[in-house]
């Protein structure tokens, strides 16, 4: 009996030594079942073997139970099986197994440390790394070549570019993959010199940079915006005849695209069809990108359509190059069709579409794309989420805007610091100021762009003070204001008519926190200085502006203009808005209502004239307003809605109380030469006049109304709805395209300027 176990024994070793790494699974399975059998289980040696066996061939559920079945586990045991972990870019579970591992004592040897490096270079698990780098020092491993180019790897994969130069510099032996790691890694963090000198160096030392040294400096720069040194190292490696490759055409061409470089695209593209690289899938994406980024809408589709397996990737980029041209209805068409072809579009996909429909006026169909994407399984992310909530603040979907609010609170992206902003800007604009300043304060961690949104609500609402103690509240908590917070901050002090507050943040900017004044903000200048009547005072500001002014500051100008009826100024300001934006109609407009107000018929007729010589039509007034889930659309002058005819009634009700009351229609602002009679009907057809019309038939008594328009409320629609909230006993909100409104008793927010 002795002898047959010792038999046994003997052919288990035989039989798990015998083992080559090409052995097939069932092999090693079978050389596991006999160690079980002889109850050499427990023997660490042949455990070790067999778990790295499993390991190199995937089996990491077997893998870890034979490990968690050894008695007493030494450092290789665990190495093969975190070594396999990171090949297979596990990280998590890598690191998870290796702080098992040290909390056994085991020592941080030469042979795990580097896999335990990779793994946290993977995660950007910088305090891990650093903890990692201790313990190889104190075990005396921190010498080892090995583990100071895996150290050096793992500082520049998290961004920590002068621990992994110290490394670097420690190295006896530096090859060609370290020095390309340093290298890429300075161009990926945007020290363009560092980069560069150390590429030098390289050179120097005698080692030759190869392909994939190119290409990281190609790639570094790319990712960290300096396109136009992308570009130029490209020109310089085909100088020196490095032929590229797929890497390095899908690296450059986003940064020839972020130049509008369209020439040196097309360049690229000619060395794609000679090399070769047509029908590299990453190749034929970037292509499509590029072309989109430079306005090249033909090519972006030529190559699209000569694709010869059409790939998620170039869709997405084929989508988001027409949203971005504003081919909004060809970006809908294509999506649909590819959803017939039954391409398997993903998240990315129907992001691009959402944000497509968003930034285009296609918000209903954007709340529809959402809609659909959760019944068809795409689940919504932390990207898809502030891309979909503008176009509820568009037309004022709270209650879509709510229930998305809801679904970032499930899903657990709501401490994303970019949706819970996005939920500020929301609330803002669908007029739940309260609801914006409840949901900044849930955010744990507030950047510039939260803080930006809440003083932004705050200025539309014409909540000077508020905006102003925000402002100075960021500054307590250590965020430094950006040009956009000066431009909210600007705004509201405008809306406020704060001229001493205005010029001190205006003044302020350049001087004390180093901003300097963009176009924004003087047009801020002239509006604050406009609505107190100083229009001199803003044409003079214009006059000394260290820059030509743009359509922003003359557009200013001339609205201040319209409100206080200053003929020549206004003349002057739309000569200048005429040359700058010539088919932009609302300019036309305005310089039309001026001459209106002040009854200059033929001053109309020109403007008129001049419009209809070019092309150009007045935009219809439109307002939005969501009733019981259901946003409705109300154009000026349309009938078409249903209820059209029980809302010009009660209109019509209401309008009999005013004159009770001794309100007649202010027929200043019909902007036609035409009888009275029929200017009190045209006034009666103003858009935000229906939505309001509609809200009072379908809501209950006291209910509050919220109203969008997509141009300025006029002044004969501002006095009606003033009268309609005392009247009806109403908060009426409506946001036109300059702010807020807030109706109460009979009386305006705006104290009657906007």
């Amino acid at each position: 009996m002795a002898r047959q176990a010792i038999a046994s024994l003997d052919n288990s070793y035989t039989s798990l030594h015998a083992l080559s790494p090409t052995a097939s699974l069932p092999q090693i399975q079978k050389s596991h079942a006999q160690i079980l059998k002889t109850g050499l289980c427990n023997d660490t040696h042949l455990a070790t073997k067999l778990i790295s066996l499993y390991a190199s061939r995937f089996q990491f559920s077997d893998a870890s139970c034979l490990l968690n079945s050894v008695a007493a586990p030494d450092s290789f045991s665990f190495s093969a099986l975190i070594s396999a972990f990171s090949k297979s870019n596990l990280f998590h579970k890598a690191l998870r197994l290796f702080e098992r591992m040290v909390s056994l004592n085991l020592p941080c040897d030469n042979f795990v440390s580097p896999s335990a490096l990779k793994a946290c270079a993977g995660l950007s698990a910088l305090q891990v790394g650093r903890q990692i780098h201790n313990l190889v020092s104190v075990s005396g491993f921190g010498s080892d070549p090995f583990v100071q180019s895996s150290l050096a790897h793992m500082y520049v994969k998290c961004g920590e570019m002068s621990e992994a130069r110290k490394m670097f510099d420690r190295m006896g032996q530096r090859n060609v993959v370290s020095w390309s790691a340093m290298v890429s890694g300075y161009a990926r963090e945007g020290y363009i010199g560092e980069a560069m000198e150390l590429f030098e160096k390289m050179r120097d030392s005698g080692v030759e940079p190869n392909l994939v040294s190119w290409n990281g400096l190609i790639a570094g720069f790319n990712q960290s915006g300096h396109s136009a040194e992308a570009v130029s190292i490209l020109k310089e490696m085909h100088t020196q005849g490095f032929k590229p490759d797929g890497t390095t055409i899908s690296s450059v061409l986003p940064s020839v695209g972020d130049l509008s470089d369209l020439v040196t695209g097309l360049q690229i593209h000619d060395c794609v069809i000679k090399n070769g690289s047509a029908a590299d899938a990453c190749v034929v994406s970037a292509l499509v990108d590029m072309y989109g980024k430079c306005r090249s809408t033909k090519n972006m589709m030529q190559v699209f359509d000569e694709m010869v397996e059409m790939d998620v990737a170039s869709c997405n980029a084929l989508v988001t190059g027409l949203s971005r041209n504003g081919l909004v209805e060809d970006a809908l068409r294509v999506f649909k069709q590819l959803k017939r072809q039954q391409i398997e579009l993903n998240v990315v996909s129907w992001t691009s579409m959402v944000a497509c429909c968003a930034q285009n006026g296609k918000d209903i169909e954007a709340l529809e794309l959402f809609r659909e994407m959760q019944t068809v399984g795409i689940k919504p992310n932390s990207v898809t989420v502030p891309c979909l909530l503008p176009a509820c603040a568009n037309i004022a979907a709270l209650t879509y805007g709510k229930a998305i609010h809801c679904y970032s609170l499930r899903q657990g992206i709501f401490e994303d610091v970019y949706v819970s902003s996005a939920l500020v800007d929301m609330y803002a604009k669908c007029g739940k100021i309260w609801g914006a300043r409840v949901v900044f304060n849930a955010i744990p961690l507030k950047n510039v762009v939260s803080w930006n949104a809440i003083i932004g609500g705050y200025s539309m609402h014409g909540k000077a003070k508020e905006a102003i103690h925000m402002f100075n509240l960021m500054q307590e908590s250590g965020q430094k204001p950006d040009r956009i917070s000066f431009t909210c901050v600007l705004s509201a002090c405008s809306q406020s008519g704060l001229i001493k507050e205005g010029r001190g943040y205006f003044h302020s900017m350049f001087h004390e926190h180093g901003i300097t004044v963009r176009m924004e903000h003087y047009a801020c200048m002239v509006n604050l200085l406009g609505r107190v009547g100083r229009l001199e005072d803003a044409y003079k500001m214009i006059t000394q502006m260290p820059a030509e002014p743009d359509a922003c500051v003359w557009g200013a100008l001339l609205s201040s203009c319209r409100i206080h009826g200053n003929t020549i100024l206004g003349e002057t300001a739309a000569e200048e808005l005429f040359r700058l934006e010539p088919r932009n109609a609302g300019n036309y407009v305005l310089l039309s209502n001026i001459y209106a107000s002040k009854r200059m018929w033929d001053g109309v007729n020109r403007v008129r004239e001049r419009m209809k010589h070019i092309g150009l039509k007045k935009d219809p007034g439109c307002s939005w307003i969501e009733l019981k889930n259901k946003v409705h659309t109300l154009l000026a002058g349309d009938k078409s809605h249903p209820q059209m005819t029980q809302i010009l009634e009660r209109l019509k009700r209401l309008s009999l109380e005013m004159h009770k009351s001794g309100y007649f229609p202010d027929t200043h602002f019909v902007l036609q030469d035409v009888e009275e009679q029929e200017k009190e009907h045209i006034l009666c057809g103003h858009s935000e006049k229906l939505a309001v019309g509609l809200a009072l038939l379908n809501t209950p008594p006291g209910f509050p109304l919220r109203v969008i328009k997509n141009l300025r409320i006029c002044g004969d629609c501002h006095n009606t709805i003033k009268f309609i909230s005392k009247f009806e006993g109403r908060e009426i909100f409506v946001r036109d395209t300059n702010r807020f409104h807030h109706f109460k008793d009979g009386v305006c927010s705006c104290e009657d300027f906007w």
